[in-house]
């Protein structure tokens, strides 16, 4: 298959996205905080994503005027704060619960494009987000609280995680479109990163990050949580389309699910995989017909 190497690549990108959320809940328990974690991790990845722009030698590539750089600081700072926001809540509910909460981000995205564009989503969409809210129920084990001994600041750090996230695509698809991938990449890891230290200054400055095992987790999380993901989807995505892309992205649902079973052994009913199980296949129904409509527009 021509596109199966691309292909390959999207879904390696989603299956670490979706691994991180039960790794860090790993490295909270070894005495480290949100705070620390992902600004480490932002700037990390930035300085990284900053060496391979410099040494591929397109670091001048596209149209870099300023306020294009100054739009992808602000669209790092979205995805900072989801990075934040998203490992503060799994310190108070289950990865498991944190990673369906997040990914509300689905009709979060069209409620934004309809109230900020003016684009009102379509019939298949309304539908999916039914079908989502249906799931999330299930799968959030709203009807059995006292399995998940729920935390409502814990739920809110969640949802704001897929309110940013949100945020943040609409924002990545609409600015620097010009711009190399790797400079893109590396301006809004930077703009992330400058987020979360503004926010969390006091923590981060008093911090102590001289430890070997703190700078293994750092970088751990930079290299397979967001530098290697960045990559695989800016070298995958511009292949295969953004459509089959988000259809391919939505493993990190079932991959973050598995991930906290078998790592953190979080307990998982059987009605809450029916619910995954129906958010899962409404995102990809979703996704699956706005591919069908825009190549039929295009024959």
């Amino acid at each position: 298959m021509k596109n199966l190497r691309y292909i390959l690549m999207v879904l390696l990108g989603g299956t670490l996205y979706g691994t991180m959320s039960s790794f860090v809940k790993l490295a909270y328990s070894h005495g480290f905080h949100a705070a620390e974690l992902s600004f480490g991790q932002a700037l990390l990845a930035a300085v990284f994503l900053g060496l391979c722009t410099l040494l591929s030698g397109k670091a001048h590539k596209g149209d870099c005027h300023p306020k294009q750089i100054s739009s992808l600081l602000m669209t790092g700072c979205t995805i900072g704060l989801t990075n934040f926001l998203y490992y503060e809540s799994v310190q108070y509910i289950p990865a498991s619960l944190a990673i369906i909460l997040l990914m509300q981000f689905a009709w979060l995205s069209l409620l934004l494009e309809w109230i900020v564009f003016g684009r009102k989503p379509l019939k298949v969409e309304w539908l999916t987000v039914f079908c989502i809210f249906v799931g999330t129920v299930l799968a959030g084990g709203v009807l059995h609280t006292r399995e998940w001994n729920i935390s409502s600041k814990g739920v809110m750090l969640a949802v704001a995680s897929s309110l940013t996230y949100a945020v943040y695509i609409i924002a990545n698809g609409r600015v620097g479109k010009k711009v190399g991938w790797q400079a893109k990449s590396a301006a809004i890891m930077m703009g992330s990163s400058s987020c979360i230290f503004v926010i969390n200054a006091e923590a981060i400055i008093g911090g102590n990050y001289m430890g070997t095992e703190f700078m293994l987790w750092v970088l751990f999380l930079a290299v397979f949580g967001t530098t290697i993901p960045t990559a695989l989807f800016a070298a995958g995505i511009s292949k295969i389309g953004a459509g089959l892309s988000s259809i391919l992205m939505t493993v990190e649902l079932p991959v973050a699910i598995l991930c906290a079973r078998v790592v953190l052994n979080e307990q998982i009913t059987a009605l809450q995989l029916v619910g995954i199980g129906i958010m899962l296949l409404s995102l990809m129904g979703m996704n699956y017909y706005k591919v069908n409509q825009f190549t039929n527009g295009f024959t």
